[in-house]
């Protein structure tokens, strides 16, 4: 920690070697286009570089706080008006190649292990998780979607989070 907020280039680019694919990973996830991922991805590790003086030590680990940090950035570029924009345009071509894009997200965000702990949860709370943090849906839009009450979803998200940090402090 002392080198990163000493601004150490070094260790700086030995947490991005570390750590990029698995950030990548989770913005591609949100995101699903590799362009948008990649472009997201330079955005996440200069707010890292810039804000590294916000992380304390005390509220949990490094790479909680980055990830944080990614899922956040990948659902603002997914809420903005030029993400849309471009989407918009995207749908608009006639792409006669087969996207498998979505194929290369499971692999490189799995390596964490995500997938199988997210199997433990109920499928109404994997649902919800997945809404939430991967599709960037507010709780509100969660019970528009799945037509259910925002307490319920509110219950179900905080159960959820609670059994995946016990499952997370038993591995």
């Amino acid at each position: 920690m002392q080198g990163l907020r000493a601004r150490d280039q070094q260790i700086f680019g030995y947490l991005y070697d570390h750590y990029s694919p698995a950030l990548y990973g989770v913005v591609l996830k949100v995101l699903n286009d590799e362009n948008a991922a990649s472009d997201v991805l330079q955005e996440v590790f200069l707010k890292i570089w810039r804000g590294i003086e916000k992380y304390d030590t005390e509220k949990g680990r490094l790479f909680t706080w980055m990830l944080n940090i990614a899922r956040n950035t990948a659902i603002d570029t997914l809420r903005s008006k030029a993400h849309k924009l471009d989407q918009k345009i995207h749908e608009l071509t006639n792409d006669v190649y087969l996207q498998t894009s979505q194929l290369a997200v499971h692999p490189s965000v799995d390596h964490l292990g995500l997938t199988k702990v997210l199997e433990k949860l109920s499928k109404e709370q994997r649902t919800i998780i997945d809404l939430a943090y991967y599709k960037g849906c507010t709780q509100e839009e969660i019970a528009r979607l799945l037509d259910i009450p925002l307490g319920t979803v509110k219950t179900r998200m905080r159960n959820a989070i609670i059994q995946l940090r016990n499952i997370l402090k038993q591995l």
